[in-house]
């Protein structure tokens, strides 16, 4: 069995959003704040890394949006 322990605990990554470049703090530890969000994209899509908290609301209201334009 590993000891927590030696194990410490990772920084949250910083990252750019890929729409718009917004820095933003990425936890890979599944205690992200997106995992919060209601809003489930595949990702990548077309070659892009994480979004933002608003260009991932965005880019959820445009793929619910029967013609795919922003609400």
């Amino acid at each position: 069995m590993t000891n927590p322990k030696e194990f410490p605990l990772q920084e949250p990554r910083r990252l750019a959003c890929s729409r718009c470049g917004t820095e933003f703090g990425c936890d890979v530890s599944s205690n992200c704040w997106c995992a919060e969000e209601t809003a489930k994209l595949p990702m990548p899509v077309k070659g892009e890394d994480c979004l933002c908290r608003d260009c991932l609301r965005k880019a959820a209201a445009e793929a619910r949006s029967p013609d795919g334009a922003q609400a």
